[in-house]
Parts: C-alpha cells; structure tokens; sequence
C-alpha cells in the first residue's frame, strides 16, 4: 500500500520542490534532505549528462548528500546545482573541509531543447537562478505531478512525459518511494493506445485503472534515432543502508524502468536513477532488505506512468499532446 501521499515526501525528512518555466518549456526538481542521507545511484543510458555522479559510487570516500537535482536544459540545465548549492550555503548545510562547507549536490538532466518552448535566453542560461527558486520552494507535503519541474519539457514516443512520484509501505513499516521525470526515447504506454506498461503494479487506480489490453503490442516506437532522451528520478528509503545497499537500491529502481517504459536504456537515452536512505529505522531481517528493493522497482514503475497520466500539454505550437488530451474520454468521471 502506498504512505498517506503516494509521494516521495511520505518519507521524513524528504523535501522537494520545483521551478516550471512553461514558456521556456523546462524546469527544475530538487529533492533536500533534513540531514545529509546516504547515497548512491547508477547510469544505464547511454547519454547521460550529469554532475558529482562518480562520487556516487560505491568505492568512492564521500557517503552522504545534501540534495538531488534532477533538470531540463540538457548540458545547459547542470547550472542548476549551483542554484541549489547556493540555497544550502546559505542555510550552513554541506560537506565539512576544515571552516568551510561544500554543499554535495549531485545532479541529472533530461534533453527538453526541441519541445519548441523559448531556449533563446541569452548569455548565461535561466537553470543556475531556476534551481534557487526550486530549493526554496522545498517543502515536505503535498507537491504538483505532470508538467511541472524537472518534467515540464519531458515527453516520449507517443505522449507528453512528465513527473511523477509514488511510494510503498514494507511489511516491516518502512517507506520506500520514488520520484521520476520521464523523457524516454520509448514510450510508458502499449502500441497506439493508452494502457501503461506499469499497469500490472498500479495502486488505487492512480493512472487510470485501465489493466493491460489483449493481446500487447510490443512493436518498436521511439521519438526518433538522432533525439537524444533521458529518463531521470530518484529512489529514496526511511531505512538504514549501506552505501553499497543504497547502490543496489538504484539498480532495482532501474528494473523498475525496464518495466514502465518500453524500450529503455537505450544509446541515445541518458537514463539515470540516484538512490538514497534517511536511516530512520533499522533493517532487522534480511527479507525486510529484500522488500525494500523489490518495492523499489515497483514504486519507479508507478511513478512513470503517474507522471505521464498527470502531464498536459505545453502552451506552444505544435506542442506534443498529453495522455489526457488522447484518452481521458477512456478515464471514467
């Protein structure tokens, strides 16, 4: 069942917050954690652009992060880190070196430049002061899905992408929840029609209800062989991990993608997944640590297809249209 919100902030001490500009068609996602979580993740695309990424693995010193960023803009959308850098040096937060503190803010950004929203912003690009505007925005409650932050460009092979968020509760009580901005070179939804490949894991019908149709249709659709795409989120637990264990916790949610959006980690998709544990409440049994995995893959699935299901159109030309605008008819009142 998922926590009280069916969002990543069921977890405490979770934050996130957004920055939308639905003129330049982009925006900004920032998850901040109360006190800095253990962290890992895993690239799988093959076009990735990302910032303190290799810090992540598991062999490397630093274990904990202050926040994620996860952005619009392509290589253009890595300022944004710096804008949520900013936010927490202001607040006395990050990494201590001596009498000063380096905030650690990895990052992952989705290509959004040809949705056709305004990318002529002059010099210096809008992300750096846009990812300010999302840390202070944070907040621990209820936050927007669809075209909103990190998923205001985001589209797919068939309809608008955008942001989605689930979460799960273990057996043993611990919150297992996952925030995604899917901007696939494949598609979250089967053939020509509008049933989820995440269907099979949907919850209190949270994007439509409507199962699987018969048969599937598994023929290739993508946005296009030279458009580069990315599939970004993060994937976070109330539970004492390990870095090492955190990394495993990418790579389920990674299952979890292979599942919602079809195909994936592809050569021009950039897809990545940041894990993380707050450490509130200790794993006693090995098969709680199993459950914390298997539902990590299962709230990323949920989590794209939400994002999809919530998304609307961009207010410019020949704008992709959302899951809505082709089958909402289909979604009873």
């Amino acid at each position: 069942m998922p926590g009280p919100l069916n969002l990543l902030t069921d977890i405490e001490g979770v934050a996130v917050g957004h920055a939308t500009d639905l003129a330049l068609g982009s925006g900004v996602t920032t998850v901040v954690f109360d006190k800095p979580a253990i962290a890992s993740g895993m690239v799988l695309g093959g076009a990735p652009g990302g910032r303190e990424t290799s810090l992540l693995d598991p062999s490397m010193t630093v274990e904990t992060v202050d926040a994620f960023v996860l952005s619009g803009g392509s290589a253009f959308g890595l300022d944004a880190a710096g804008g949520v850098q900013s936010g927490l040096r202001e607040i006395g937060r990050g990494f201590a070196v001596g009498d000063v503190r380096v905030p650690i803010v990895p990052q992952a950004i989705l290509m959004d430049l040809l949705n056709g929203g305004d990318k002529n912003w002059g010099l210096h690009s809008p992300y750096r002061d846009m990812g300010y505007e999302a840390f202070k925005a944070a907040t621990g409650g209820a936050f927007r899905l669809g075209t909103v932050g990190a998923g205001t460009g985001a589209t797919t092979a068939t309809v608008k992408g955008g942001l989605g968020s689930a979460s799960a509760l273990t057996s043993s009580g611990h919150v297992v929840a996952a925030l995604v901005a899917t901007n696939a070179l494949g598609s979250a939804t089967v053939g020509d029609g509008p049933h989820f490949w995440a269907a099979p894991y949907e919850v209190d019908n949270e994007f439509g209800g409507l199962g699987l149709p018969h048969p599937t249709d598994t023929r290739l659709r993508i946005k296009g062989v030279r458009i580069t795409a990315t599939t970004i989120g993060v994937v976070v637990t109330d539970a004492v991990l390990t870095k090492a264990q955190a990394h495993r916790l990418s790579l389920a949610a990674h299952d979890g993608l292979a599942r919602a959006i079809m195909p994936v980690h592809l050569p021009f998709d950039g897809d990545t997944v940041f894990s993380a544990a707050t450490a509130k409440k200790e794993v006693k049994e090995a098969r709680d640590l199993m459950e914390i995995f298997h539902l990590a893959a299962l709230v990323t699935s949920r989590a794209v297809a939400r994002g999809v299901f919530e998304a609307t159109a961009l207010p410019v030309a020949n704008a992709q249209p959302s899951w809505r605008d082709r089958f909402g008819s289909s979604v009873s009142k």
